[in-house]
């Protein structure tokens, strides 16, 4: 697996187009799930996607503090369907995770998690903050992660977070 981390402006457009089609692909058609997946957030995020060949096989998104929750937040986390049951997922959260850190140091990183991957998410260092609520007809519950970074390179811990 490639991974690859960019702003949107280093984006090609074949890069941007498959991106976008695998979005739309799981969250509208798999999960008929029908809502604006182009949400006007993309220009200020960094992009991670892990590629297999040509192949987009796993995408996620970093958004900076106050693009939507004060906190930087890690969102859009998809693998193609062909690509599930292998770990890709593990490594793109944590590669996500990672990405959070180096950019936005040690602060709290948000998760908005459709509320069947709450144990998943939980298993990568996430703890729960809210009750479970609908978003676009699909059950989520918003997630927290403390986040540290420094000479000793990053850690992740799930100490309490004041809010």
């Amino acid at each position: 697996m490639k991974w690859t981390l960019k702003n949107f402006s280093e984006l090609t457009a074949d890069e941007l187009y498959e991106i976008l089609k695998l979005r739309v692909d799981v969250f509208v058609v798999e999960q008929a799930c029908p809502y604006p997946e182009i949400d006007g957030h993309d220009p200020a995020a960094l992009h991670l996607a892990g590629w297999e060949g040509e192949t987009l096989a796993a995408y996620a998104r970093v958004l900076m503090p106050g693009a939507v929750h004060q906190d930087p937040a890690i969102g859009r986390v998809v693998v193609r369907k062909s690509h599930r049951g292998k770990g890709i997922a593990r490594a793109l959260v944590e590669k996500a995770k990672e990405a959070a850190a180096e950019r936005y140091g040690d602060i709290p990183v948000h998760l908005s998690a459709q509320y069947h991957l709450k144990e998943f998410y939980a298993s990568c260092g996430f703890r729960a903050v809210s009750e479970p609520y609908g978003e676009d007809g699909i059950p989520h519950v918003d997630m927290r992660l403390v986040v540290s970074g420094g000479s000793e390179g990053v850690y992740f811990t799930d100490k309490p977070i004041q809010d």
